[in-house]
């Protein structure tokens, strides 16, 4: 077991753990992170909502360590997140004037070596944050803030689990990846019953994880090494369905790390049809991707000077917001407006029928070919055929089918 226990509120120490660099509500309303100046840091809320962003300060009494964890929640205040030796602190900070405020919400003491408490993504609805405790044999589920009574330990899982993935609106249904003596596997857990169920498993021997889900489509990302044995491979598939998991060869890019961070909300059930925001790693720096699942390409885009890598969100009208901070704007947001679904669909089957672009090229942002700096030659290829792929065996068995029809 985990062994985690509650401690009443405290504002004692400013000892980190490695935390989030950059965290965005649900809704894209505010974002924080923890700032440098000079050599210390301190906590930063970013207000995005507004017709211009802009960042507020919450500096403590003392200064922060470089990894502790902020995470913004839906009404402007800043979870924080400090380690002190083996107890986990935890307050909310909100600005008062010239000063910052902080209500101590508790903490959570991880006296057995190995365990690791660290936040999850930030929740849909933006009112609780959740972290999880990682300890030899077992991880738990805690429920940080938005509780009646400080800290509350929510679930307790069997093995090792990473990642964390809100697969519906309420913030009840949380997908974990899960070690458990064997190949990591993707597992639910239900916060309001405390139950544990299969959702991902691809080939037995796969390592399989869930990387991004969107609640209103149902499409899944999903990071796995089944049908290139040690050689880890981005797929999709759709919750509930019964069809296989694909992994296009268009998603692969040649000595690069190609990562999802954002899917576009409210395509209710056109999952082919959603836009995926990439982040691409090169030997060139790091630039922007953007996919669909009905498309067989990669469009390529420049990064705005700045970006902080693999933050951003999709706005119901297809832009891509990407937060970034310079000298000389240091709370910026850039949008990038990409080609719509219809016009892609119809720009790759033209492709394909040899009406438009040559196969083999790569679309900038300004529709020439090339796109970012370093970014290699891509050609359109069809999906790899299915037999390549097993067949997801508990995803369409899990209880979060229902969701897809909401």
């Amino acid at each position: 077991m985990t062994a985690c226990a509650i401690e009443p509120p405290s504002t004692d120490g400013t000892d980190g753990v490695p935390g989030t660099v950059f965290a965005l509500t649900a809704d894209g309303a505010y974002a924080a992170r923890l700032a440098s100046a000079g050599d210390s840091w301190f906590p930063e809320r970013w207000t995005l909502d507004g017709p211009e962003p802009y960042a507020v300060p919450l500096p403590g009494d003392q200064p922060e360590e470089p990894g502790t964890e902020v995470q913004p929640l839906s009404d402007g205040r800043v979870l924080i997140h400090r380690l002190v030796e083996r107890r986990h602190a935890f307050s909310l900070l909100y600005p008062t004037g010239p000063g910052t405020g902080e209500l101590p919400l508790g903490a959570v003491e991880c006296p057995e070596p190995g365990t690791r408490l660290t936040l999850l993504p930030p929740a849909p609805g933006g009112t609780r944050a959740y972290a999880l405790a990682v300890g030899p044999r077992s991880s738990a589920v805690w429920l940080v803030a938005g509780g009646a009574f400080g800290p509350e330990r929510l679930a307790e899982v069997p093995g090792r689990c990473s990642g964390g993935v809100w697969l519906d609106r309420a913030g009840r249904m949380l997908a974990l990846d899960r070690e458990l003596g064997g190949p990591v596997k993707t597992v639910v857990v239900d916060l309001e019953r405390a139950e544990v169920s299969p959702l991902l498993q691809i080939a037995a021997d796969s390592d399989d994880r869930l990387l991004l889900a969107d609640p209103d489509s149902g499409l899944l990302l999903i990071s796995s090494d089944a049908p290139s044995p040690g050689q880890e491979r981005l797929g999709w598939g759709v919750l509930g369905s019964t069809l296989p998991v694909r992994f296009p060869e268009s998603l692969r890019v040649p000595d690069c790390a190609v990562t999802p961070f954002a899917v576009q909300p409210g395509q209710v059930l056109m999952p082919e049809s959603c836009a995926v925001a990439l982040r691409i790693d090169g030997p060139y720096g790091s630039w922007v991707g953007v996919w669909r699942p009905a498309g067989r390409r990669v469009d390529h885009l420049p990064a705005p000077l700045g970006w902080l890598a693999g933050a951003g969100l999709w706005t119901p009208e297809e832009v891509l917001r990407l937060p970034y901070a310079t000298q000389e704007t240091p709370c910026g947001v850039a949008e990038l407006t990409v080609p719509k679904a219809e016009a892609a669909a119809e720009r790759d089957a033209s492709a394909r029928s040899g009406n438009a672009d040559p196969e083999g090229t790569v679309q900038g942002l300004d529709g020439t070919a090339g796109g970012a700096p370093g970014a290699p030659s891509q050609q359109p290829e069809p999906e790899p055929a299915e037999q390549v792929t097993a067949r997801p065996v508990p995803l369409q068995q899990a209880p979060l089918g229902r969701l897809v029809t909401n």
